[in-house]
């Protein structure tokens, strides 16, 4: 059991904090709450914690250590690892919610928040539910909706064209031509994952190149430097960042994958996180997953490049990111910027929407999990001066 397991009386508020969302950000904000005293419950619009991940391809380990992705009251055991998989991170989920006795409602989909007169909040959810809380955690994450772009001639295409959500490993895709779209940590391991499980051909459509990054470099962890240099300027760690990957990843411009122009901490501020390599370099310098140009087109069984040419794979499996699909729910709140991503998140809360909070809706350099541990118990400690103050 790890440190802070042991919770203060709940209070008996008959209107607890609702949170929308049982992944990791939600469950911690849940049990950070209850530590002080605060009832919670959990909406989660699936039939079981974990969802998101559960839904991640099957070789999927975090890039970031097991020390630092515990979550707030329970330590992840060693036994999973350093590097946790999929499977027992899920595991390890399901644990948190039955150790810390977390309220979780399944199958509650909340399709819009509003304001009530009296200044709590109104959840509306399927089957006609309406919900009021005085607060409201909002945690339903970056990977809520998948996104495909809107390629021309995508829904004429012939051959079959699938979203990373729906990959799960390499076997359907033995002897097969696979071209897969997007150069983040899921489409460099997916590529990765065909090129060791029997596809016939590899193909990577880059449209920016992006940073790589050991994940350890003698024993030492890529995240245990992001977390020594994160407050530090930016300018300064793109310099460092660009030292450490010229001694440590070859330059594969020679394979049609350059070294980014952009620096790397500049690329992490616009959202872009690097590239943790895990066999993805070694399988490019030797031919087994082949970098092309980015994908503009499709034309009946034919995929048009950026460069001109034309490629005839069987599968196209698009690993390019998610949607938050924020927009419904709290769109009309005034509380997203431009691109669907919350004006604050944390404890921090809009005077025009007090007790409104979002939680995991930032790409830290330093690790999701370590990140939403810590806005999880700031969280809980802004709401519990609202509610006792």
């Amino acid at each position: 059991m790890g440190i802070g397991s042991i919770a203060m009386p709940m209070s008996d508020n008959s209107r607890p904090v609702h949170i929308i969302g049982a992944g990791p950000g939600g469950l911690a904000t849940a049990a950070a709450l209850r530590r002080r005293g605060i009832r919670s419950v959990v909406l989660e619009r699936s039939d079981a914690v974990g969802a998101s991940w559960r839904g991640h391809y099957d070789r999927l380990r975090l890039h970031t250590t097991r020390r630092r992705s515990s979550l707030p009251g329970l330590t992840i055991p060693r036994s999973y690892g350093r590097w946790v998989r999929r499977d027992d991170l899920v595991r390890y989920l399901e644990e948190y919610t039955r150790r810390h006795r977390l309220e979780v409602a399944t199958g509650v989909e909340v399709a819009r928040i509003d304001r009530a007169d009296d200044g709590s909040w109104v959840l509306r959810a399927n089957g006609g539910r309406e919900l009021t809380s005085p607060v409201v955690v909002v945690a339903t994450g970056n990977n809520h909706t998948p996104r495909v772009p809107d390629w021309p001639g995508r829904d004429a295409y012939e051959g079959e064209l699938l979203h990373a959500r729906d990959y799960r490993h390499a076997e359907p895709y033995a002897g097969k031509d696979v071209l897969v779209v997007g150069t983040g940590n899921t489409g460099t391991e997916i590529a990765l994952d065909l090129a060791e499980g029997g596809a016939a051909r590899v193909r990577l459509a880059v449209r920016t190149p992006p940073h790589i990054l050991r994940r350890s470099t003698l024993g030492r962890s890529a995240q245990a430097n992001a977390v020594a240099v994160r407050r530090l300027p930016v300018r300064l760690v793109d310099g460092m960042a660009r030292g450490l990957t010229k001694v440590t990843i070859p330059d594969l411009s020679a394979h049609g994958l350059p070294r980014p122009e952009t620096g790397l901490y500049t690329r992490v501020r616009q959202g872009a996180i690097p590239v943790l390599d895990t066999g993805f370099v070694k399988a490019v310098r030797k031919g087994r997953i082949e970098p092309v140009a980015a994908v503009e087109s499709f034309d009946g069984s034919r995929v048009v490049l950026g460069d001109g040419t034309a490629i005839t794979p069987d599968v196209v499996i698009a690993a390019t990111g998610y949607r938050r699909g924020l927009e419904d729910v709290v769109g009309h709140l005034g509380v997203l910027d431009e691109r669907g991503a919350p004006l604050v998140h944390g404890p921090r809360e809009l005077r025009t929407a007090a007790g409104l909070h979002f939680i995991g809706y930032t790409n830290p350099i330093s690790g999701t999990l370590r990140e939403l541990a810590i806005d999880a118990r700031r969280i809980a400690r802004a709401v519990a001066r609202t509610t006792t103050g």
